[in-house]
């Protein structure tokens, strides 16, 4: 009940149009991977999936943003079950390797449970304008587990919505659009797969 009207309220406070590259999607497992400029992105692409698949989805989220509060805390571990990472913004004197292994170890987990991702590969947030490059957690997770399905995902106008050091969302349209899968190319390097999906991401924006 609470999952699905926060989804209704996320859904009005960003005004967002959905796009989907082809037919609305089952209920299979996949990894959604999205450009990151805001912190109600996850919120959007989970509220924007039909309930079905929803029910299954967890947002890779930062765990010192969301467990800074009994609300957000809340939010993150009953509402969306959020799979929670450390950032290297989080003060813990852990190397960005020991932290990012960590990372691909818990979203492995959660593919093991069964559930659906949706993950930001850029890492942190960027201005809306263009698709950073992607961090390696993404490859990593796909060679672990190559038969779950990698959607693509663009957000445009997120950044508006909720610009970076506010906490009140700004009431403006913004567009959710879901790309067709990537398929898998024996063979490929760490450094062209990552390319080739962060122009997927890119593209969707475009187009």
């Amino acid at each position: 009940m609470i999952a699905a009207l926060l989804a209704a309220v996320a859904r009005v406070v960003a005004g967002g149009t959905v796009r989907w590259a082809s037919a609305p999607i089952d209920d299979r497992q996949r990894v959604f991977f999205a450009n990151h400029t805001s912190h109600l992105d996850f919120i959007l692409i989970w509220a924007s999936l039909p309930a079905r698949v929803r029910r299954r989805a967890r947002p890779v989220a930062a765990q010192d943003y969301w467990e800074s509060g009994p609300i957000r805390r809340y939010l993150a571990r009953k509402v969306f079950r959020a799979v929670l990472i450390e950032r290297a913004a989080s003060g813990t004197d852990r190397s960005p390797g020991e932290r990012g292994r960590e990372a691909v170890a818990r979203m492995i987990e959660g593919l093991d449970r069964e559930d659906s991702l949706i993950v930001f590969p850029e890492g942190t947030r960027g201005s809306g304008d263009d698709v950073g490059e992607f961090k390696s957690g993404l490859y990593y997770l796909w060679r672990e587990r190559p038969d779950v399905e990698l959607v693509p995902v663009h957000l445009e106008n997120l950044n508006r919505v909720l610009p970076k050091g506010e906490f009140i969302p700004v009431p403006m349209l913004s567009r959710v659009t879901f790309g067709p899968p990537l398929a898998w190319a024996e063979g490929e390097t760490k450094e062209a797969f990552l390319e080739r999906a962060r122009r997927a991401v890119q593209r969707l924006g475009e187009a």
